[in-house]
């Protein structure tokens, strides 16, 4: 029996579930869904936290889309910057909120 395919918005809330865990913050997809504003400005994430979330997405996206590596790099990149949390240096000045 074939796993049900997921739906691009089962995706993507696993894609902000993920990036929120990996940037240490307890909030979820289900927090910002209905938000008109620029919620991702509100967190932050390190950049060495960013490069370990667009590490896991690259692979998540060739998973689960099946697309070639430099495909799914374009395509992580591109989730980033549209839903991607504002990035800081790695010198500790990430917020905690």
């Amino acid at each position: 029996m074939r796993a049900k395919k997921k739906t691009d918005e089962d995706m993507l809330r696993e894609i902000i579930n993920v990036m929120f865990v990996i940037a240490g913050h307890d909030v979820g997809y289900d927090d910002i869904k209905d938000r008109k504003d620029a919620w991702y400005m509100q967190w932050s994430m390190t950049e060495s936290q960013q490069e370990k979330f667009i590490e896991w997405l690259t692979e998540y996206i060739r998973k689960n889309k099946r697309y070639p590596k430099s495909l799914a790099v374009r395509q992580a990149s591109m989730i980033n910057l549209m839903w991607g949390l504002r990035t800081v240096p790695d010198d500790g000045a990430a917020d905690t909120k």
